[in-house]
């Protein structure tokens, strides 16, 4: 395992692009009670930056400048504004290296992960610089005689994004681009762990052109993090907030918008099932159940949580993913050797800790990993599986977030489809088989917003991102239904004078 973390400024091309302030109406700024927190590096446990404390009394100004500028970014053709994106996203990938080093030292993912979240968040740049210009009203035939009714659509106004720390990049790009597309402008609140990300957005967003005011951005500590967010949901001035964070607090910030009745997208937790049944080829589920799982550790919102394994090839498949995961080599980041690097934040080793426990209480068996490792001040656990697991388990219920996974056994297809949909959570589901009559049924009856068929990676800029039940609602991404969440439909209707 690597242990050494040599400093950022070793490995980035362009230092200019890291920035430790807050970004607002144009300008670096502190925050008002001159408080700044620190950035840890979760491979070492060091901390290599720190950050503007902005709290809520910093809110109002970010706001009065995002809505002075949306004052005239609304009047921006929509070939103005695709332009800005396109050279928005040609600098994201001109500095792709550094923005992809300063992920790594953030969230702790090794390098060549880092670099495909870039390629995944500069989809969202290129794809809705596309639909910037696809905005169209209607015309509708009225039932009454001399009548036209007809539509447009308009842009909400200012927008807030509260952004995870799993895929900082790609969520602030994914929510940011469907509103710079629409004409809105956006603050962004990235999690304690990844401000630096999206303040380099920012610099670029500066360089591409986009006038001051359009895209700003309040770092803040976990312990500001409620009150800012509080109020952002609750200022009267923001017309749209966008949310990608645990049901908990989606809850939370759902009340806080409902006093202005927001406009409001929620992309929630998820407690994936991963169906296999016998007739799937074992390599692709094995390797596709090893990518989605144990990309960041496990530590994304639709990863395989609950694998349900057909019982006539259980043995088989449980050995198979066993020896894959063995393969998987910790360290840091930046050691290009590294598959699989540190949970982002410790308490996620608690948590993981405790599911195991508590599936070995209930019987469960540990096939490889199950300890946090040893000699390193890193966030490091190993990958780990566990089978025989039970519905009695704290697994088949909690989101884990970490590198572990849990093996059920089921013998029929009914079976299958009750206990994937056991979760008060429908994010993602994922089906391995050959029966097109069963994988179409498949498609149908498992409750979640995304269906996996055949492949754990569903997620792209063209198709619509977004969950059902306590998952959430909205979508993020796709063809028209995610640059809507931006839009407000504005109705018009004429009555002619005389006939022809």
């Amino acid at each position: 395992m690597g242990l050494a973390s040599p400093t950022i400024d070793a490995f980035l091309k362009h230092p200019e692009l890291l920035h430790t302030q807050a970004y607002v109406n144009g300008k670096w700024v502190d925050a008002k009670s001159g408080k700044r927190f620190a950035i840890i590096d979760p491979g070492t446990n060091e901390t290599f930056a720190s950050c503007p404390d902005m709290a809520a009394e910093d809110v109002d100004d970010a706001v009065k400048a995002a809505q002075e500028a949306f004052l005239t970014y609304r009047t921006f053709t929509p070939r103005a504004r695709a332009d800005l994106l396109t050279k928005f996203d040609a600098l994201i990938r001109e500095h792709k290296d550094d923005l992809a080093t300063i992920l790594v030292y953030e969230s702790g993912k090794p390098l060549a992960e880092a670099h495909s979240e870039i390629e995944y968040a500069a989809s969202f740049t290129r794809w809705f610089a596309g639909e910037a210009e696809r905005i169209q009203g209607a015309t509708y035939p009225a039932a009454m005689p001399g009548r036209r009714i007809f539509t447009i659509k308009q842009p909400l106004g200012v927008c807030a994004a509260l952004v995870p720390w799993n895929f900082p990049i790609a969520m602030v790009l994914r929510k940011a681009s469907a509103a710079l597309a629409a004409g809105c402008t956006m603050i962004a609140k990235p999690s304690p762990e990844t401000p630096l990300s999206a303040l380099t957005l920012a610099y670029l967003a500066e360089k591409a052109g986009y006038p001051k005011g359009v895209f700003n951005v309040l770092p803040t500590t976990l312990a500001n993090t409620p009150s800012l967010s509080e109020a952002l949901c609750r200022h009267p001035t923001v017309k749209k907030v966008s949310f990608t964070g645990s049901t908990r607090v989606g809850k939370i910030l759902s009340a806080h918008c409902a006093d202005t009745l927001k406009k409001l997208t929620l992309e929630l937790g998820g407690n994936c099932p991963f169906v296999v049944f016998d007739d799937a080829n074992l390599d692709q589920a094995c390797d596709a159940l090893m990518a989605l799982k144990f990309r960041h550790a496990g530590q994304a919102c639709i990863t395989a949580n609950r694998v349900y394994v057909q019982s006539g090839i259980y043995t088989a498949f449980s050995s198979l993913l066993a020896l894959k995961a063995q393969t998987l080599r910790l360290g840091h980041g930046m050691d290009p050797s590294t598959t699989m690097g540190p949970l982002t934040v410790p308490s996620g080793l608690d948590k993981v800790a405790a599911q195991i426990a508590d599936a070995q209480e209930n019987g469960g068996t540990v096939l490889t990993g199950g300890k946090r490792v040893s000699g390193n001040t890193g966030y490091f656990f190993e990958p780990t599986i566990i089978a025989d697991a039970t519905r009695a388990m704290r697994i088949a219920d909690e989101e884990t977030f970490g590198p572990v996974l849990a093996l059920f056994r089921f013998e029929t297809e009914e079976e299958a489809v009750r206990l994937a949909n056991d979760t008060s959570m429908g994010l993602a589901s994922y089906c391995f088989t050959k029966n097109v009559d069963r994988m179409w049924r498949m498609f149908e009856n498992l409750e979640a917003g995304m269906i996996g068929l055949n492949t754990g990676n569903s997620s792209a800029a063209e198709s619509p991102f977004g969950g059902i039940k306590e998952s959430g609602f909205g979508k993020e991404s796709g063809k028209d239904v995610a640059i809507n969440e931006y839009l407000i439909t504005k109705t018009g209707t004429l009555t002619l004078e005389g006939q022809y």
